[in-house]
C-alpha cells in the first residue's frame, strides 16, 4: 500500500476502532466529558447515540480504556439474540462460561460477581453496542440489571450506545396514521400520496423530526382550510423549517468550548492527543460552559427564527428541541 511511500509506520486511515486514532472534536470532547462524568456521578444508565461512522465505538474504547485500572468491564457487540443469549455473552465476558445454566442461575452468578467487584473497590461498568437491535424482551433485562444496588450506590454503569433508526417512506406513511388514529382521527389519509417521499428526505425518517414536521403541515393546513396536506403545504413546511436558512447570521460552530487541559496532562507534546480525561469537578465545569454556550446559541437561533423572511413570518419553532 502507500504506507512506504508516504513514510508511515502504519495504515492512517482504518476502519477498527482503535483510539489511539481517536479526533476529538467539539462534539467528540462533550460526549467523553458526558460519560466520564455520569460513570463518575454513578448515573447508572448512559446513552451515545449518533449516526454510523460517527466515531461511537472508538469513544467507548477510549473512555474504558481510562477505567482500565478501577473498573471491570463488560463490551457486548452482539445484540440480536435473547435474554438467555444476552447474560450467556455477558457472563462470558466476565471470563465465565454457562452453557447449560437456565436463566435464573445465570442471574444469580451475575449478581455474585457484580458483588465481588463492588467488595474490590471496583467500578462495573457493560457497554452494549449497537443497542438500536435489541429485543424489547432484552431490553427489559438490561433494565433488571439496573436494580442491583447497595444503599450508597449503584453496583454497575449501563452504556447504551446506538444509531437513530430512521423510518423508510412506507414506515413513515404508517407512523403518521397510527398517530393520527391513536389520537382519534376517523376517515380518508390526511396526507396526500405523493408527499410521503418528500417528507422521507426532509426528516430523514427520524420520528422526532416528523412529528415536528407533522405539526407544522397540519397547522398550515388548518391555517389554509384544506383538508389534506397537499405537495405545495409540504414544499411550504420544508422551506419555513429549512434551519440552514434562517441561521446564517448565527455562529457556525455554536458550541465550540475551549476543552481545559488536565492537571495530567503530560501526554500533550509527545505525538499524541493533548485532551485527557478530567476530574468530575473540571468535567462539571466544562459541562456547565458547554450548556451556557447551547443557551446563548438558541437565543441566537430564536432570534434569527422569528425574523421576517420572504415576507412573512415563520409560524412556528417546533423544529427546535428544548427538551
Amino acid at each position: 500500500m502507500y504506507e512506504k511511500y508516504f513514510g508511515l509506520r502504519e495504515q492512517p486511515f482504518g476502519v477498527t476502532p482503535d483510539p489511539r486514532f481517536l479526533y476529538l472534536s467539539a462534539a467528540h470532547r462533550e460526549a467523553l466529558a458526558s460519560l466520564y462524568y455520569g460513570i463518575e456521578a454513578s448515573r447508572g444508565f448512559l446513552g451515545l447515540i449518533a449516526k454510523p461512522g460517527m466515531g461511537k465505538t472508538t469513544i467507548l474504547f477510549h473512555l474504558l480504556e481510562k477505567f482500565r485500572s478501577s473498573a471491570r468491564t463488560a463490551f457486548l457487540f452482539q445484540t440480536q439474540c435473547t435474554s438467555r443469549e444476552f447474560m450467556r455473552f455477558l457472563l462470558a465476558e466476565l471470563g465465565y462460561e454457562s452453557d447449560g445454566q437456565d436463566f435464573v442461575r445465570m442471574h444469580e452468578e451475575f449478581n455474585r460477581r457484580l458483588l465481588q467487584e463492588a467488595r474490590a473497590g471496583n467500578r462495573f461498568i457493560v457497554v452494549i453496542d449497537e443497542a438500536q437491535n435489541l429485543e424489547p424482551s432484552v431490553l427489559e433485562t438490561v433494565r433488571l440489571l439496573s436494580d442491583f444496588e447497595t444503599p450508597r450506590a449503584k453496583l454497575m454503569h449501563i452504556i447504551l450506545a446506538g444509531q437513530p433508526e430512521p423510518l423508510s417512506p412506507g414506515e413513515i406513511k404508517n407512523y403518521i396514521e397510527h398517530r393520527l388514529r391513536i389520537a382519534g382521527y376517523e376517515g380518508e389519509s390526511l396526507f396526500a400520496p405523493e408527499v410521503f417521499d418528500d417528507i422521507a428526505r426532509f426528516t430523514e425518517g427520524i420520528p422526532r423530526n416528523i412529528n415536528n414536521f407533522c405539526f407544522n403541515a397540519l397547522s398550515l393546513t388548518c391555517a389554509l382550510q384544506k383538508r389534506i396536506v397537499d405537495a405545495d403545504a409540504v414544499k411550504e413546511v420544508i422551506a419555513d423549517l429549512d434551519i440552514s436558512k434562517l441561521t446564517s447570521d448565527v455562529p457556525t460552530d455554536p458550541i465550540d468550548v475551549p476543552y481545559p487541559r488536565s492537571r495530567n496532562n503530560s501526554s500533550a507534546g509527545n505525538g499524541q492527543s493533548g485532551h485527557e480525561i478530567l476530574s468530575p469537578s473540571e468535567a462539571a465545569a466544562y459541562m456547565q460552559q458547554v450548556a451556557m454556550k447551547l443557551k446563548n446559541w438558541q437565543d441566537s437561533l430564536d432570534k434569527a427564527i422569528s425574523s421576517p423572511r420572504r415576507g412573512h413570518t415563520v409560524r412556528a419553532r417546533t423544529d427546535v428541541d428544548r427538551s
